[in-house]
């Protein structure tokens, strides 16, 4: 017979049991608790962020206002123009709304305010991209500090710890509990501030105000585009003055639409010049003077071609305020998908315009080399004009002259002749291209196409633009013989050998004289991206002949332009591809680049291209 088990191991596997029991109990109430704190936390945190984001705001320039951004859970887009003109509405499609207060502008009558407001309605991805990273800005900073304020009860109840807690739950019931709980419910209410009335004026206005469709405050006679079908208007009053602004700005709209929207859809189906299969093509933008319907015709025109990133010549605005911001937003949104690079043009003054679009994600060139199209080097700097005196990174009072040579300085002392210079005015790189320190330099400002033409350097470089070595002179002080001599002499000794009928070759790692002779570099000047004809170009449709170029790169060099043109009623010109290595150097007009600035945009009709082409007789 076995032998029974001892008392002590028959008690051991109940307390075993009720051991692991308790053990299993104590992890569960652990990971209730853990679960709790995050339900806590993560509530709270939701709670506290939904209420910091319905009572945000943002600042932003936007529709050429100072404007004030706050999001609402109303579903409708709102623009609350002021007392004088009425405001609009539009629903998000979204519960989620936002009501935009618009501030200051500058403008020279209020028909031409609202002529401005309907033109960028009809470009609205600038807008649009504005409106979204501001709510998503809100959004992002609420969560945040929602996230914070929902951890500190949970961060309390967990340094009170266990028996602290107890004491505080059984001093609540006694006259201090009662006081510390008043205490904390005053403190919410002072920050919450339920008992202030809102305005009742203001609530009486609003209240008065109804919001009608836009077809039914304009009338039957009016007709409307598509796209403004559900927008609804809201005014202090209905008068015949108002009703005339809605219908011009109405009429305004629908025309930008059309001619921009087709010319866009044209622009797609153009027969351009396709890269081959080591080549890659960039667009090229300047002047465009806050015209920002073009921006989704000239971005079209890339596309056509599988364009890999765009550069800008400058002269984005007319003034360089900030009330211009809206045509930097558009041209942002136009290419934010491609890599961009820019300079500051004569008319974008002060620095606004260059911060504001390196804060949207350009690269603002500023005299430093850097990474191009294709991988090649890409050199540029603002125009001396914006800032009113020319200025070199941290250098500042020098003349166009001056920072022509500054750039020309940086250019030669790469390690290689640069590919690309970008300025908004090609002569202020007219000492880089005499020194054969670049390949090519392109630039705007004169409104109108020239070039590309070929530059001969003034002299043989070794490719960092120092001039080649002069004849060394012997010790007897004898100057060596010159290239030339050197070739003629081995030239007879060649042809001693070749009579004797031994062949012979030159000397190995001997230069041609076409090697060893001046570098060819080009300048190209673009026409006006935004058809100005003036400081600004904002309208329903160009003034003038409207220029996209597209400049291909093999290896990182460019190898050919081609321009294409918008003319003022529509049809497209395109210009032939023009491979550069084919432009014959001798053709080149015997005075060189100038190095002053120059004159300014030529007016229409007094250039080479008088920009008001009507495209008569074209298919």
């Amino acid at each position: 017979m076995p032998e029974p088990e001892p008392a002590s191991s028959q008690a051991a596997g109940p307390a075993a049991e009720r051991g692991l029991r308790g053990r299993l109990l104590g992890h569960t109430v652990r990971g209730a608790v853990v679960l709790g704190c995050l339900a806590v936390w993560l509530g709270g945190s939701l709670l506290a962020a939904g209420f910091l984001f319905l009572s945000s705001d943002r600042e932003v320039s936007l529709a050429s206002h100072e404007s004030v951004v706050r999001p609402t859970l109303n579903g409708q887009v709102e623009l609350r123009t002021g007392p004088v003109l009425p405001d609009l509405r539009i629903a998000s499609g979204l519960p989620l709304g936002v009501q935009v207060q618009l501030g200051k502008t500058e403008a020279a009558s209020t028909d031409d305010l609202v002529q401005r407001y309907a033109l960028i309605a009809s470009s609205p991805e600038g807008p649009q991209a504005k409106l979204r990273s501001a709510m998503e800005d809100m959004a992002l900073d609420a969560l945040l500090r929602g996230l914070v304020i929902g951890a500190v009860p949970v961060l309390v109840w967990l340094l009170l710890g266990r028996s602290r807690r107890r004491q505080l739950l059984l001093a609540l019931p006694t006259p201090y509990g009662v006081l510390a709980a008043l205490l904390a419910v005053a403190m919410v209410l002072g920050l919450w501030q339920p008992w202030t009335p809102p305005d009742d004026a203001v609530a009486a206005a609003e209240a008065e105000r109804e919001w009608v469709p836009l077809a039914d405050f304009v009338g039957e006679g009016v007709p409307l585009p598509e796209e403004v079908d559900g927008v609804e208007i809201r005014g202090d009053v209905t008068t015949t003055s108002t009703r005339r602004l809605i219908e011009s700005a109405v009429n305004t709209y629908d025309k930008s639409q059309t001619f921009y929207t087709e010319a866009a859809e044209a622009a797609g189906e153009l027969d351009l010049r396709l890269p081959e299969d080591d080549e890659v093509v960039v667009t090229m933008v300047s002047d465009r003077h806050d015209n920002i319907q073009m921006d989704v015709v000239a971005r079209a025109v890339g596309d056509n071609v599988g364009a890999v990133g765009v550069l800008n010549g400058g002269d984005d605005t007319s003034t360089g305020s900030s009330w211009e911001a809206f045509s930097l937003d558009s041209v942002s949104a136009a290419f934010d998908d491609l890599p961009r690079w820019g300079v500051a043009g004569n008319h974008d003054n002060g620095t606004f315009v260059v911060e504001y679009l390196e804060e949207l994600g350009w690269t603002m060139l500023d005299g430093e080399v850097v990474e191009g199209p294709g991988g090649g080097t890409l050199l540029g700097v603002a125009d001396p004009r914006s800032s009113g005196l020319g200025s070199w990174r941290d250098e500042g009072g020098l003349s166009f002259e001056e920072v022509g040579e500054r750039l020309a300085d940086a250019a030669c002392a790469a390690d290689e002749p640069i590919d690309t210079v970008l300025v908004h005015d090609a002569n202020l790189a007219s000492e880089a291209l005499r020194r054969g320190c670049v390949d090519l330099v392109v630039g705007g400002h004169l409104h109108v196409q020239e070039g590309p033409d070929p530059v001969v350097a003034d002299e043989a470089t070794d490719g960092d633009g120092s001039e080649a070595a002069e004849p060394v002179a012997d010790e007897q002080g004898d100057a060596e013989p010159a290239a030339d001599e050197q070739s003629d002499e081995r030239t007879d000794e060649q042809s001693d050998e070749d009579a004797e009928g031994e062949g012979a070759s030159d000397v190995e790692g001997e230069e041609t004289p076409e090697e060893a002779g001046p570098r060819t570099g080009y300048r190209f000047t673009m026409g006006t991206t935004g058809g100005a004809a003036y400081a600004i170009a904002l309208g329903s449709k160009i003034r003038r002949e409207a220029q996209v170029s597209l400049i291909t790169y093999r290896d990182g060099s460019p190898v050919g332009i081609q321009t294409v043109n918008l003319q003022t009623n529509g049809v497209w010109v395109v210009d032939d591809y023009i491979e550069l290595s084919d432009i014959d150097p001798a053709g080149t007009p015997d005075e060189g680049p100038t190095d002053g600035p120059a004159p300014g945009p030529i007016a229409p009709g007094d250039g080479p291209d008088d920009g008001l082409d009507d495209g008569a007789g074209e298919a």
